[in-house]
């Protein structure tokens, strides 16, 4: 996902000008891979990656293995040192008659998610590609056991999360922007090697590294959301090497932080007020049987949450900057609306523990008050790939397009545009470059009821990659992504990474 961000209001520090990128040409060689990854038994993920269980097999038995990756810090001055990226495969089981075509890497976005602690629950949906591919994924730089960039303890991240993130007086502008210069400090001292060096730009040089680590000519590659906008700069980087890939749920490459932030408004909106139109045919519905007077409820949810935040059964309390993260993480998919529903009947009697739970889950807070390093991760990453900067006077500015936006969500994106201002390294660009010619043919697939990468950048993705090399499919839906939820989408995704035969450009799937 290209998540809806916990965007820190960072007060102004001092910027230290440092190359953020590997610098050079789109042809700029990477050094050959000279060690193989010595595979062996998964260990369980770590608080970083998000706990859980140790991976142990796939239902037909075959095993997870783990390996690391070592990969230079800088790749134009390799004498920086190096970092170890944490990698995760299930080797490909073929049926008889079948062979294996080769490893499909898979990135499921943020930028922050670690693929190590995600790919073995996503797994199941994949079987169907398992039969040929092995299926790979990793840490990306910055990103769980990769190198993973560590701010705030828990207890302070708790705060933190808990600052009202739409202040309404001069007072509680200071203290965002307080929190926000403690959190970039933060970072910056426990982890201040890397944060330089963690952009996309350098993540796609690691993903050919790790193609070679692989043994593939090509890349086989699967991003969902943020993995969209790094195989796009693969590719651009890349051109020769691109294989069978796959963007699904995908990022405007045109898009500058406030183009995203405003584009994510209209998306969350919209996908809540299919919510809420689709909650009024049942009966008992939180929110009644008018989409419009359930919107109203919301908007009045919310605002009496400013100052006035509900208990819940943990101690924590849900204020109105959780409650609005419970309910854009629940839009992410239609499955979810169940959740929505109950979180906002619970909410209207007085008990915030589901919508807070909610919001936990896209903050990457465990049952055991842990956080993983996702939302820092993902603040380190936007803020060396974006040159933006941008004050409270531009959101004042930027205010009023906002809240048209979206009466729920706009102001809150509207704040949100401050998450790198401050930030302890410059960013590398405005946008991202993905032009790719003479790559192979490259699916794109846009959801039109995605809320958190609305549809219109697949399009501007498929145009801005390249004649022929852009592939469009079009899935008339809702939620975050296409594979896997939808039926049409996803057999014309396998038929193509299976037999490298795409879909007619522009094809529909309702």
């Amino acid at each position: 996902m290209k998540l809806f961000p916990v965007r820190l209001a960072v007060a102004a520090t001092m910027l230290v000008p440092v190359s953020l990128i590997a610098g050079g040409s789109a042809q700029a060689a990477i050094p050959s891979v000279r060690a193989v990854p010595v595979w062996t038994a998964c260990a369980a993920p770590t608080p970083l990656q998000g706990s859980g269980e140790k991976p142990g097999t796939l239902r037909d038995g075959t095993p997870w293995e783990c390996a690391k990756l070592r990969v230079p810090l800088r790749y134009n001055h390799p004498e920086h040192g190096t970092i170890d990226l944490a990698l995760i495969r299930v080797r490909a089981k073929p049926k008889p008659g079948q062979t294996r075509i080769g490893s499909l890497v898979f990135n499921f976005g943020g930028p922050g998610g670690s693929g190590v602690a995600t790919l073995p629950l996503a797994a199941s949906t994949y079987l169907k590609l398992h039969e040929r591919y092995d299926l790979v994924s990793f840490d990306p730089r910055g990103v769980g056991e990769s190198a993973g960039v560590r701010c705030l303890p828990d207890k302070a991240y708790d705060a933190l999360l808990a600052l009202d993130a739409t202040p309404d007086d001069a007072g509680e502008q200071r203290t965002l922007l307080d929190g926000g210069r403690d959190f970039a400090a933060a970072c910056q001292g426990n982890s201040g090697r890397v944060l330089p060096y963690v952009g996309t730009e350098n993540a796609a040089r690691d993903l050919d590294t790790l193609r070679q680590a692989l043994g593939d000519r090509t890349l086989y590659y699967y991003g969902a959301s943020y993995g969209t906008e790094l195989g796009g700069v693969y590719a651009h980087l890349f051109p020769e090497n691109v294989g069978r890939m796959v963007f699904d749920a995908v990022v405007d490459p045109d898009g500058d932080t406030v183009g995203h932030s405003l584009g994510q408004a209209k998306g969350f909106q919209l996908a809540l007020s299919n919510f809420l139109t689709d909650c009024a045919k049942r009966s008992g519905c939180a929110t009644g049987r008018d989409p419009g007077r359930g919107a109203a409820q919301i908007t009045e949810l919310l605002k009496g949450l400013d100052g006035r935040p509900l208990p819940t059964a943990s101690g924590r309390a849900l204020t109105q900057s959780h409650a609005t993260y419970g309910i854009a993480s629940a839009l992410y998919s239609k499955e979810s609306w169940k959740w929505l529903d109950r979180g906002l009947g619970a909410a209207k009697a007085g008990e915030g523990d589901l919508l807070l739970l909610l919001a936990d889950a896209l903050y990457g807070r465990d049952d055991k008050s842990r956080y993983n390093n996702l939302q820092p991760a993902n603040t380190a990453i936007n803020c060396a790939d974006t040159s933006d900067r941008y004050t409270p006077a531009d959101v004042s500015r930027e205010l009023p397009a906002f809240r048209k936006a979206s009466p729920v969500f706009g102001e809150f994106l509207a704040w949100s545009i401050l998450q790198c201002t401050g930030w302890p390294v410059t960013g590398a660009a405005k946008t991202v470059e993905v032009s790719a010619d003479g790559a192979a043919p490259i699916l794109i697939v846009g959801n039109t009821g995605d809320p958190a990468t609305p549809y219109a950048g697949a399009h501007r993705m498929a145009t801005r990659l390249g004649e022929g090399v852009g592939v469009e499919l079009i899935v008339k839906g809702e939620g975050h992504g296409a594979y896997g939820a939808n039926a049409c989408a996803t057999d014309k995704i396998d038929t193509y990474l299976l037999t490298g035969t795409a879909p007619r450009n522009g094809t529909v799937c309702g």
